[in-house]
């Protein structure tokens, strides 16, 4: 019997183990199109300057001319209109640690690449702005320049404090700083220096001024981009 039970084991054909399929490849994670991060970031901008107290308004992504500007025209990304002055927001998007100073022409992004100085950028935005609101020209400015979380500063501590007019922040305490700075302001100034009509034609004038042609913002993107290449 046990012989039987050996050759009938043996004359069965050895089973193969089937081969095991390959992993399928993991799914790559698409990358965000830099123009989609760019929307992104401004919808944060747009929620922050949403928490601002109600005598302030703002306008975004504003184009004015100005004819002296390489372009002839000045974008700004952002204006807060507040009783106690006008706040010109420019918003950056870049990953590293971000050193400067208020004079420096050239700022650096971690050691590696050139940024031209932000706030020098703005200063051509406050221009444009008082060439369209001479009728104010006691108007205070307050250049802002709001960066990621993903950057680290560098930078000179004074442009951090709030009695500076020249204000480096990072985007998600854009409210914060802003409505610091309109507290200090109030102390400062004692009064508005804007009324609420003050305000509202403000607003009216910079939106009415405001260029909306898409080939006009068109070609003037294709300049700042050769510009940032070819930057003397």
């Amino acid at each position: 019997m046990l012989k039987k039970l050996l050759a009938l084991f043996s004359s069965e054909p050895s089973k193969q183990a089937k081969p095991s399929k390959p992993a399928a490849p993991k799914p790559k994670k698409k990358k965000i199109e830099s123009t989609r991060i760019g929307e992104l970031g401004e919808h944060k901008i747009n929620i922050q300057l949403d928490q601002l107290p109600k005598e302030c308004k703002y306008l975004s992504d504003v184009l004015l001319s100005n004819p002296k500007s390489r372009s002839g025209y000045s974008q700004i990304d952002h204006l807060v209109i507040s009783p106690y002055g006008l706040f010109v927001i420019e918003t950056k998007n870049y990953n590293g640690e971000i050193k400067g100073t208020k004079t420096d022409t050239y700022w650096t992004v971690s050691n590696r690449y050139k940024l031209y100085n932000p706030l020098m950028q703005n200063y051509g935005h406050i221009k444009a702005l008082q060439a369209q609101l001479s009728e104010f020209p006691e108007a205070r400015y307050i250049s802002m320049i709001s960066f990621t979380m993903r950057c680290r500063f560098g930078i000179d501590p004074e442009l951090r404090k709030i009695q500076s007019d020249d204000l480096i922040v990072y985007d998600v305490e854009l409210s914060e700083f802003i409505q610091r700075k309109l507290a200090r302001l109030k102390i400062e100034l004692g009064s508005p220096a804007f009324s609420g009509n003050d305000v509202n034609l403000i607003y009216e004038k910079i939106n009415q001024k405001n260029i909306t042609d898409p080939q006009i913002r068109a070609d003037h993107t294709a300049n700042l981009q050769k510009t940032i290449k070819n930057p003397s």
